[in-house]
């Protein structure tokens, strides 16, 4: 998405129940920043124990270009020193906002998907649209013996075409929930869009690209 720069950080937490009844909580925070161009920087951190001694580490930098359809992604934790260039198909031109199935049965008799809109609130100093889906799958539609409900929650802001926050609620899988605060619209710093100094560039597009930045 072009035109609408912004900084912001994304905080996750996953909370997983346990067959006790107790939980497992874990998370992390990292930043993201789109340029006026479109390109995205994003950070990516190790998940860690919620309230825990260990600190989470950054295990990838990933630099993606629209318009010259490369994304770039900087191992940090190998030592290697290697930022993999592969294909981005996404452009400018199109922006993609989560929209789940309408309210229906599913096929083949395997369950129901109920769609909800929830109306406009303002999070982090923007206005968002916010939709609930739930679906609920019959018992055998993947090995489980009793009804499984899978619910998903998203407050999509078009001005930056991306949601604010957004819940996922699996039975299987536990609570995931996507949080991104602080907020700046302004042009992000120019230097995000660096490669890391001192790494070399792997080009996984069917040809080696060089020695690093």
């Amino acid at each position: 998405m072009a035109h609408s720069p912004f900084t912001a950080t994304l905080e996750t937490e996953w909370v997983r129940t346990l067959p006790t009844g107790g939980t497992i909580t874990l998370v992390n925070q990292r930043r993201i920043a789109r340029d006026g161009s479109g390109r995205v920087y994003q950070e990516r951190w190790l998940l860690v124990p919620k309230n825990g001694k260990r600190e989470s580490q950054v295990s990838a930098i990933q630099i993606s270009d629209p318009n010259r359809h490369v994304l770039f992604t900087c191992v940090m934790l190998d030592g290697q020193q290697a930022c993999h260039e592969t294909f981005y198909a996404p452009s400018t031109s199109s922006v993609v906002k989560f929209e789940g199935p309408p309210t229906s049965s599913l096929p083949n008799d395997a369950g129901d998907a109920v769609h909800e809109e929830l109306g406009k609130q303002q999070i982090a100093g923007m206005e968002t649209v916010g939709t609930h889906d739930s679906t609920t799958y019959n018992p055998g539609v993947f090995g489980n013996d009793s009804a499984i409900t899978v619910e998903r929650e998203y407050w999509f802001s078009q001005p930056l075409g991306i949601n604010l926050p957004s819940k996922r609620i699996d039975p299987r899988f536990g609570t995931q929930t996507f949080t991104i605060n602080e907020v700046s619209i302004s042009e992000p710093e120019a230097h995000l869009f660096d490669l890391p100094k001192g790494f070399t560039v792997v080009d996984h597009r069917g040809k080696v690209a060089g020695a690093g930045h």
